[in-house]
């Protein structure tokens, strides 16, 4: 055990008797299973948790917010494959914790959101404890597993229980509930080291059935237009060589979802991300890895996808019920990705014919003139700057730094980084994920610093900046590698709208000419203020060199940006004329 108390027994004579109690169990716990960082928020009942978890050795990262400390846990499952831990308070901290657990839980990220808890007896006669609420009833339906502990000797089960939860199968958010009167519950220290429980393989191999793989391979082969469709779920994976090797053996274009761009690198001549919508509609066979048919690629159908029935899609997927979501899944291979791949490279020999020469030739050809008519826009020279203009320069920046890790968010922001800025390696691109939600942002810088030690850009709209912007607090107080760069154009998409009645301000509009930058030195770090692309440019290479706590107030024409970005489509919009 490394942490105990000893305690004299008040009858003389009696000899010491070694004790732990909640706190140690819950710390020896995690240490016991490899968990190295907690993100949180301190105050009752865990604050001691908290500063003795330090003590221990664990490194312990406090937020302003537990939101953001749940979305920093949360990538860090992403990025290491072991469950982020998040610690907060009860009642609305819980709930400030949940958010994150739910969009982790939507996006397979491993998560823990550890929560001091009221107690039971109280709660559930509904008497009006201090910060009441039954956390583990309200979790359930939002996460993949959520356990309550209520006796010390149960810690270690309990904490086993939610790491393999987490990370086996589909990874997922785990809620682990623990009541305020557990941590100062007390046991023998011999007994409670033996209570403890170090997860063994959490999260094993699951291999594809034999007849499925030859099934896909065959589908496979007879294609005419085949595409891959590489998912977040494959950057997860970490089975990066053997998905190159698929990907090369074949000699069939890939395209990226975003967090997956950097798994081949953008400029791969096999890339078809600059064709993204002629190839999602002529396919005939497309291979799904770690991808889901869900908004992000129009449910499988529609306009999109070409003409009705004109695919055939191969899945791979950890979870059989993935399936057939949307569309008829006609070569299913359910097995964790790594497993699946190779058993796809084992079968794909010297006689694998190649690729179709006119449909890569297609591709190829709509890539290059669409990277052609892009490239002029990313390299003007505008005051005021406008999007392309600013993210040809950091395309620039973040290429000549491969190891740095991109953190983006915001609508225009979003959007059109996403296929401008090109990635190189793996798990370097982190955004808004499946929900598309905003104020992942600070939370994400922090624990992509945190967890790799590498430079991190983050890449947000104002209106994006603004759910986790008090985080630049955190960021300059545990001095972490993180450059935020705003693009400020006053406003939620656009900073031009009015409010047609005169009396406030429009919906959408904040304080025009903000500067941002002013709250980074507030808190000790620097800040620069930049109206042209080369303002822009070298205030983030001093940044990036320098390593410091650093945000940029980039500002952007306010008439720049368009509705909802490139998802205006899901905006729904009034049809009907005033009425007189």
């Amino acid at each position: 055990m490394s942490a105990v108390a000893q305690v004299i027994d008040v009858n003389a004579g009696a000899e010491e008797q070694e004790l732990t109690d909640g706190f140690h169990l819950v710390i020896d716990a995690l240490k016991l299973n490899g968990i190295e960082t907690i993100y949180g928020v301190p105050g009752i009942p865990i604050t001691d948790l908290g500063r003795m978890a330090q003590a221990e050795g664990i490194r312990v990262i406090s937020f302003r917010h537990e939101q953001n400390a749940g979305n920093a846990a949360a990538i860090a499952g992403f990025l290491t494959k072991k469950p982020g831990i998040c610690l907060t308070v009860s009642a609305p901290g819980f709930l400030n914790g949940l958010t994150a657990l739910a969009n982790a839980t939507t996006n397979c990220f491993p998560m823990i959101l550890i929560s001091g808890s009221s107690e039971r007896e109280i709660v559930d006669l509904q008497q009006g404890d201090y910060e009441e609420m039954d956390q583990l009833a309200i979790a359930k339906p939002l996460c993949k597993a959520a356990f309550r502990v209520l006796h010390a000797a149960d810690i270690g089960i309990g904490v086993a229980r939610a790491i393999r939860a987490a990370v086996s199968g589909r990874p997922g958010g785990v809620y682990l509930d623990l009541p305020a009167k557990l941590f100062s519950q007390v046991m023998d220290a011999a007994e409670g080291e033996k209570s403890l429980v170090k997860v063994i393989d959490a999260a094993p191999a699951q291999i594809p059935a034999p007849a499925a793989v030859k099934r896909a391979l065959d589908v496979l082969k007879s294609a005419k237009k085949p595409l891959i469709i590489l998912g977040k779920g494959a950057a997860y994976a970490q089975a990066d060589e053997e998905i190159r090797e698929f990907v090369e053996k074949t000699g069939i274009p890939f395209l990226p979802m975003s967090m997956a761009k950097g798994l081949l690198p953008d400029t791969h001549e096999q890339s078809a991300g600059a064709a993204r919508s002629v190839a999602l509609k002529d396919s005939d066979v497309v291979v799904l890895v770690g991808a889901r048919l869900n908004w992000l690629l129009s449910h499988g159908k529609g306009k999109t996808w070409g003409e009705p029935g004109s695919k055939k899609f191969i899945q791979i997927d950890i979870e059989p019920k993935e399936m057939d979501s949307n569309v008829e899944i006609v070569a299913p291979l359910v097995g964790d990705i790594g497993s699946v791949i190779a058993a796809l490279n084992a079968g794909i020999d010297s006689s694998w014919p190649a690729a179709p020469a006119d449909w890569v030739g297609t591709l190829k050809a709509r890539k290059e003139a669409n990277i052609a008519k892009m490239a002029p826009r990313l390299k003007k020279n505008s005051t005021p700057m406008d999007f392309h203009s600013a993210l040809g320069v950091l395309k620039d920046v973040m290429t000549a730094r491969p190891d740095a890790i991109l953190v983006n968010e915001g609508a225009n922001t979003l959007d059109l980084a996403r296929g401008i800025i090109d990635m190189t390696k793996p798990r370097k691109r982190l955004d808004v994920g499946t929900w598309g939600v905003m104020g992942i942002g600070m939370g994400f810088a922090v624990g992509a610093a945190v967890e790799t030690g590498q430079p991190v850009l983050a890449v947000e709209g104002d209106s994006a900046f603004g759910f986790s912007g008090m985080e630049v607090e955190t960021i300059c107080r545990y001095n972490l590698p993180v450059t935020v760069v705003v693009f400020n154009n006053n406003g939620i998409y656009r900073g031009v709208d009015v409010d047609p009645t005169g009396r406030d301000p429009a919906t959408t509009v904040f304080v025009p000419d903000s500067r941002y930058d002013k709250m980074m030195e507030a808190f000790g770090g620097v800040g620069y203020h930049v109206t042209t692309p080369d303002e822009l440019r070298s205030a983030v290479e001093a940044s990036m060199d320098s390593g410091k706590p650093t945000l940029i107030n980039a500002v952007i024409d306010p008439a720049a940006g368009s509705e909802s970005g490139n998802i205006g489509s899901l905006n729904p919009q009034s049809v009907v004329g005033k009425k007189k």
